[in-house]
Order: C-alpha cells, then sequence, then structure tokens
C-alpha cells in the first residue's frame, strides 16, 4: 500500500448548510491530493433519509465550486467507482454485511433498548467500561430461535477482536486502543438500513482510499474500522489498512468546539460577506498548519506546495475573525484592479445597493475602484464605500453630522466652497483648496476636511476626500456643500 498513488477523500452529508470545520476538512484532504499528485474522490453519506436533502448536496456542490475545491471522481465528475452517493450503494453495503455475518465477523443482537440501558447502569455503578457487554456474541441456535419467537428485531454488530489495536495517526503518533475499550458495535439497523460504521469503510475500501484524512470527533471510531478492515481484507472486499490522520478540532467561542449551529460556522455568512474564496481558504488553512514562521498570506498554489500532513498540529485551533478578515483584505489588494472590480459587481446591485439602478455610474465606478480596493476587509464594504456616487443625496447619518460640524463648521464650508469651486478639479488641486480654506480659519488639513467629508458623503470615514470629490465632479460636490450650509443655517 505504501507504494500505491495517493487516493483520499472528502465524504459530507447533505445535511444543513456547510460550516467552515467541513471546508477545513475539504481543503486539507484538497491540499494532500494535489501535493501527492494523487486523487481526491467525493463522496456523498446520503444514507440519511430523515436528514439528508437535495437541496443541501446542491447547495454543497455550489460552495465546493465555489471555493476552487475541485474533485477528480464523484458527483459530475463520474469515475471508475461510481455511483459516489451512498444512497445509491445500498446493494453493495448489504451483500457485505451478509458476508460478514457469514464469515462470522459478525452476529444479529436481539438486545432491547431498555435492557441495554440497564446493562449499561450497572457497569457504570460498578466502574465499569460501559459499551455494549457482548451479551449476543454467542448465542445458541436455541437463544436465537427464542428470541425471534418472541418477535424480537435484531441490529447487526461487528465481533471486535480481543486484542489491542494499535495503529500510527499521520497527525498523533502511535495510538492503542484497548478491547474493553472498543466494544462491539452496530453495522446495520433492525430496518436492514446500514449504518455510517459500515459503510464509509465500505466504500473507502471500495474505492481504494490510501489515506483517510477527518475530524478529530472521529478518532474513536478509527479503531473499529481498522478491525472492520481486517475482516474486509480476508473477504477480498479491501485491499488494505488506509492510513489515518485525524485533523484539530475548530475552536469557537468560549474555547468551546466549533459547531454547525453557531452563526460563525457558516460558510454563507462568510460568501454573503465577500469573502474571496481565496482568502477564506488561506485562513482556514491557518487552524492547524502553517506555511511558514514568518507569512501568513500565500495563494492557494503556494499551499499545495508547501503542505505535508506531517505538519499538522494536533492541538486545538482557535477561529479567530479578525485575523480571518485582515487575511482577507490582502488578497482583496493583491487582486489586480480589473478582477477587483469586477468581483464588487454583487453588492453593487440589488438587493444589496440602496441606489436606484439608473444611478449607478460604471465609469465612476471604475475610476474610483483603485481607491477602494486598499480599505476593504471583505467586498460587501464597498456599497456604504461607494454610496455617495451614486445616491442622489448623502445618507443622512445623525451620529457622523454631529461629530463633525462644530462650531464654526458654516464659515469653514463656505470658504471651502469659493476654494473648491475656482480650483482645477483634480485630486491635488482639490487638496490645495481646502487645505487653504483650513488656514484661512487656522485649522490644519485633518480638521479642515472633515466637514467636507459629511457635508459630500454623510460619513466622517471612507475613501480618500479628494480623490472621491475628483470622481463625484463640481456640481454634485458644491451642491452638497450647500445643502450642508442650507442644514447649518448658513
Amino acid at each position: 500500500m505504501a507504494s500505491a498513488p495517493v487516493r483520499v477523500r472528502f465524504c459530507p452529508s447533505p445535511t444543513g448548510n456547510p460550516h467552515v470545520g467541513l471546508v477545513r476538512t475539504a481543503l486539507f484532504n484538497w491540499a494532500f491530493a494535489r501535493h501527492a499528485k494523487g486523487t481526491l474522490v467525493l463522496r456523498i453519506e446520503d444514507t440519511d433519509a430523515a436528514r439528508d436533502s437535495e437541496e443541501s448536496y446542491e447547495q454543497l456542490l455550489d460552495s465546493l465550486r465555489w471555493l476552487g475545491l475541485d474533485w477528480d471522481e464523484g458527483p459530475e465528475v463520474g469515475g471508475p467507482h461510481a455511483p459516489y452517493r451512498q444512497s445509491q450503494r445500498m446493494d453493495i453495503y448489504a451483500d457485505v454485511a451478509a458476508r460478514l455475518q457469514d464469515a462470522g465477523h459478525a452476529y444479529r443482537c436481539y438486545c432491547t433498548t431498555e435492557e441495554l440501558d440497564a446493562r449499561r447502569d450497572a457497569a457504570r455503578a460498578a466502574g465499569k467500561p460501559s459499551g455494549y457487554d457482548g451479551h449476543c456474541r454467542d448465542l445458541t441456535a436455541e437463544q436465537t430461535a427464542a428470541y425471534e419467537a418472541e418477535g424480537r428485531s435484531a441490529i447487526v454488530r461487528f465481533r471486535i477482536p480481543d486484542h489491542p489495536i494499535t495503529f500510527t495517526d499521520l497527525v498523533r503518533g502511535e495510538l492503542t486502543f484497548t478491547p474493553e475499550n472498543v466494544p462491539d458495535y452496530g453495522i446495520v439497523r433492525a430496518n436492514g438500513a446500514p449504518l455510517y460504521t459500515l459503510v464509509n469503510p465500505v466504500d473507502d475500501a471500495l474505492m481504494e482510499i490510501t489515506h483517510v484524512l477527518r475530524g478529530e470527533d472521529l478518532l474513536s471510531s478509527t479503531p473499529r474500522q481498522i478491525a472492520l478492515y481486517a475482516a474486509l481484507i480476508e473477504l477480498g472486499v479491501a485491499k488494505y489498512v488506509p492510513e489515518f490522520g485525524h485533523l484539530p478540532y475548530v475552536m469557537g467561542e468560549g474555547n468551546k468546539k466549533l459547531s454547525k449551529r453557531d452563526p460563525q460556522a457558516s460558510l454563507n455568512l462568510y460568501r454573503e460577506r465577500g469573502f474571496l474564496p481565496q482568502g477564506l481558504l488561506n485562513y482556514l488553512s491557518l487552524l492547524g498548519w502553517s506555511f511558514s514562521a514568518d507569512q501568513d498570506t500565500f495563494t492557494m498554489d503556494e499551499m499545495v506546495a508547501a503542505f505535508e500532513i506531517k505538519d499538522v498540529n494536533a492541538n486545538p485551533a482557535r477561529f479567530d475573525l479578525k485575523k480571518a478578515e485582515a487575511i482577507n483584505a490582502d488578497h482583496i489588494r493583491r487582486l489586480d484592479v480589473k478582477t477587483f472590480t469586477e468581483a464588487c459587481g454583487p453588492w453593487l446591485r440589488a438587493p444589496h445597493a440602496p441606489w436606484s439602478p439608473e444611478n449607478f455610474d460604471q465609469a465612476a465606478w471604475e475610476a474610483i475602484a483603485p481607491h477602494a480596493q486598499t480599505r476593504l476587509t471583505v467586498l460587501s464594504d464597498i456599497t456604504a464605500n461607494v454610496d455617495f456616487l451614486f445616491l442622489d443625496a448623502p445618507v443622512d447619518d445623525e451620529a457622523s453630522w454631529l461629530k463633525a460640524m462644530k462650531d464654526g463648521s458654516d464659515a469653514l464650508l463656505l470658504t471651502a466652497r469659493e476654494q473648491l469651486a475656482a480650483a482645477d478639479w483634480n485630486a491635488e488641486s482639490l487638496k490645495d483648496a481646502v487645505l487653504a480654506a483650513g488656514e484661512a480659519h487656522g485649522l490644519k488639513l485633518g480638521k479642515a476636511q472633515a466637514p467636507v467629508r459629511v457635508a459630500v458623503t454623510g460619513r466622517t470615514v471612507g475613501l480618500p476626500l479628494f480623490e472621491s470629490l475628483e470622481v463625484l465632479g463640481r456640481d454634485r460636490t458644491l451642491a452638497r456643500i450647500d445643502a450642508a450650509l442650507a442644514k447649518l443655517g448658513g
């Protein structure tokens, strides 16, 4: 197996919205496959009819496409191990489950929930492990017949070998699990539906997966799967046991594991705010891995070239929104202006834009875009930064007005209007005009430009003022200063 070409898989369930922990797992598998020039298999684990939905399935594929995490085999691509949706592979699982029972590796368990709970409670009270106690492991034909006569239903359990299970985790090193901590476990429900504990390793075996990279929360199931692999190899279903690597938890607020229910976990949130795919992936890659000691921003090509699973840290990683935003801002600044201009498009149109479509001026947008690019954290920031260009009047922000319009602001604005009206209409001349107005009133440029900015844009902070005035134009700038003077009673 060591010489086999690398084959990894990403196998999400189509339930709810994709979350950042899921994306981090997909990213590490993708980077591992690309670095090794191997194969990434996308497999959809949709055997839970009560929770899975076609809408979530479509959203999942759309999210992966948006992120640029392409797959080599799977839905919409095909491949030699199709189908790649588990709901279409039920006959395979039923056949393997039957063969496991015939070979003595699995057995029918007739214990009721009440019986299991009572025995578990007794084991806990005695200070013993509370997993399944093997009650139905070696039933006689007479006992089985008696349970059947009672009309009891049965699940199928896999028989764990009575010896420790040791394996080398690609992230955590050598791990050993003793038999008392790995009880026999269910692989088929009483209604005949196969469980994750069966379908996941069976598919990995049949799809010849060489490396399984997944979340730390699944570590406890790994010794079970390794034991099952030994049986699958004996049956000719599997060729080898894959190598396992368990990725660290992603922690949220209060150092609690980031849950799908946490608002900051939703991938859609970052997409709607205008994170760039490469910015978000760059940040997520740092949750358990690092590119170098002194570089946090890099391209996905650079990540692929550098990614080694042995460099993944086993310790939990904390999700830091501020750092995610800072890295995304770096990626925005790396875009060429044309790409940036196009990327902002969705936030310059309905439903995000507060202006009417006929007020949008493409030439004005392209003129101001280079000045906006250096100021954004996420693309959605662009709407508030450029609304002064496309609204009939600046936004009415009372807090900004009170902050900027101090005593004497009317006199300053009047002087600034006179200076601006006489100036050549370019950023340098406009700056000189406001500077001159400030000097006439004993003010430095910073103090002098604040009332002008609020009069023209409605806000105390924004894009470079004089470049903004240049794009806005002489007539609209002067008209807005006149409106501000009227409001001040000047």
